[in-house]
C-alpha cells in the first residue's frame, strides 16, 4: 500500500511545462529554457546578471546561497535575485529543470 501511495504521489507531481512556462511569461520572465545535468554534477560558486527562477521537472537540485543548503524536488521552485552568490549540486538520479530569467 505505501509503494501505491508513493506512485500516486509521483504521478501528482508530473509537471506541464507548457503551463509553467506561461505563467512564468505572465510573471515578467522573458528567457525560458529547460535544462538537464546528469547525476551529481556540481555548479561551483557563480552568480547571474538577471534575476531567476528554477522550476524542478525531475529530480532533484541541491542549492547552496548564504550558507545555507536546501534541495528542491519535482515541482519545486527556487527563485534566484540577480548577482547572489550560489552553487549548486544534482542529485543521484541529475536533475530537469525549467529555467527562466527576467
Amino acid at each position: 500500500m505505501l509503494q501505491e501511495r508513493a506512485k500516486i504521489g509521483v504521478m501528482e507531481k508530473k509537471l506541464d511545462e507548457r503551463d509553467l512556462a506561461e505563467q512564468l511569461m505572465l510573471e515578467g520572465y522573458s528567457h525560458l529554457y529547460v535544462w538537464e545535468d546528469g547525476p551529481e554534477v556540481q555548479y561551483r560558486e557563480h552568480t547571474h546578471r538577471a534575476e531567476s527562477a528554477h522550476i524542478i521537472l525531475k529530480g532533484e537540485m541541491s542549492m547552496t546561497m548564504n550558507g545555507e543548503t536546501r534541495t528542491y524536488y519535482t515541482g519545486d521552485r527556487c527563485d534566484l535575485p540577480a548577482g547572489i552568490m550560489h552553487s549548486a549540486k544534482t542529485g543521484p538520479q541529475g536533475c530537469r529543470y525549467l529555467i527562466a530569467e527576467r
